[in-house]
């Protein structure tokens, strides 16, 4: 790339004291100086976007520096394996997972990002909003969120349901029943009936040494207890509007027409559409009845970040660099393009987005979604816990003992 030069041109009086003294001299600066940066991206359909908007990147500052910027694709998935196995060597800028942000975190491998952070934070919804809490730590910001994508809400028929019903899993279940139909959550998963336990306001995630996990589903002393919350969907169990089923079986049910309701992924909205049609409806996740208050169901949901390399030698400029690939613009460009739903909350509101029921959905439950902290100590027993609930608990164990248990070996330390 040819190097640019910033020309400082004299004054016409001082050009003519100069030309009479020492002939036709002209003042230059310093050559501007050269920045090298390194991306490692991990999507291929939005590639052509990611070379515009780094062209433009390099014109707003084509004043400042001369920018050569190289793409390596990095799948989203094992950043943190790539980037952990020679921290020096990774890529200044680097997309990853939400669930890899502590262990990258841990090990120093996020430099916090100083540059416009609460700007960045309330573009994003604000520091209680599901993708900034999947991108700071301790108050600080640590990445850039980028997308909201990999996330639970309720589809449900229209034909059914009226957007006012939906609010409350009550009505959903009893409507259902009227019409010889089902709602399906799926027990059997962790991810799902989380929604539950953390609606309740109790918790779980990754304790600080990365390894184990902290839990309380089993409180007996807050507010809503683990107990409530068993009672709570061993009720909804038994309706008989209701049905668990994994992913499959959702979307099998939608197939044949007996489930018109249900909590499941984005990735299923494509067919969904095509089966319901005109019917095809989205929401948030609804409230359910907990020991006699209605309370707001919660989700995980998953986010892909940019991460800035602390070795990075032109950290300020990579910084400045993330904020451009990750702002509102690129947002909404990068759902036109690859159909990511967008975590700036302006993106999100926007028209294109908005036209799709799902993404819509799926950003109204960011407000009360959060990041997936967990290790794998984590899915076994919450699936015992789950499909013995799913089955309205035939050997009538005793919940309590049912929690313990499960909690027992969620919190276990590694051998």
């Amino acid at each position: 790339m040819c190097k640019k030069y910033k020309i400082i041109l004299a004054t016409a009086a001082l050009l003519s004291a100069f030309l009479g003294l020492v002939g036709c001299s002209v003042l230059k600066s310093e050559p501007l100086p050269t920045v090298k940066l390194s991306i490692w991206w991990s999507d291929e359909g939005d590639r052509e976007l990611l070379d515009q908007t780094i062209k433009s990147f390099q014109t707003k500052y084509a004043d400042e520096a001369v920018f050569e910027i190289t793409i390596s694709r990095e799948n989203v998935l094992t950043s943190k394996e790539t980037v952990l196995a020679n921290p020096q060597s990774a890529a200044d800028i680097y997309m990853f997972a939400d669930d890899q942000f502590e262990a990258l975190r841990q090990a120093g491998a996020l430099l916090e990002i100083t540059e416009n952070a609460d700007q960045i934070i309330t573009a994003n919804g604000g520091a209680n909003n599901g993708a900034c809490r999947a991108a700071m730590y301790d108050n600080k910001l640590y990445a850039y969120p980028l997308t909201a994508g990999n996330g639970y809400f309720l589809y449900y028929n229209s034909a059914y349901f009226t957007s006012k019903d939906v609010e409350s899993l009550d009505r959903i279940l009893d409507i259902s029943a009227q019409n010889g139909k089902k709602t399906a959550i799926d027990y059997s998963s962790g991810w799902y009936i989380y929604s539950f336990f953390k609606g309740a306001g109790l918790e779980i995630g990754l304790n600080r040494d990365g390894l184990s996990n902290y839990c309380n589903w089993n409180a007996t002393d807050t507010p809503y207890k683990g107990v409530d919350v068993a009672e709570a969907m061993l009720d909804a169990a038994a309706h008989e509007g209701f049905i668990s089923c994994d992913d499959q079986g959702f979307v099998e049910g939608v197939e044949n027409g007996s489930i018109i309701a249900g909590i499941n992924g984005a990735w299923n909205s494509e067919i969904i559409k095509e089966i319901w049609g005109k019917n095809f409806a989205a929401a948030k996740l609804p409230c359910y009845t907990l020991a006699g208050d209605s309370v707001q169901m919660c989700s995980f949901s998953g986010y892909k970040l940019l991460g800035i390399n602390p070795h990075s030698e032109n950290s300020t400029w990579a910084m400045k660099l993330a904020e451009c690939l990750s702002d509102e613009t690129m947002q909404i460009k990068r759902f036109e393009t690859i159909g990511e739903c967008p975590s700036n909350i302006n993106a999100a509101s926007s028209e294109a987005v908005q036209s799709s029921p799902a993404l819509a959905a799926l950003s109204e439950q960011s407000k009360y979604a959060y990041a997936q902290r967990i290790t794998d100590a984590f899915w076994h027993p919450a699936y015992v816990f789950g499909i013995t609930i799913a089955g309205k608990n035939p050997d009538n164990q005793d919940l309590q003992t049912l929690l313990d248990d499960m909690v027992n070996e969620i919190t276990a330390q590694p051998d």
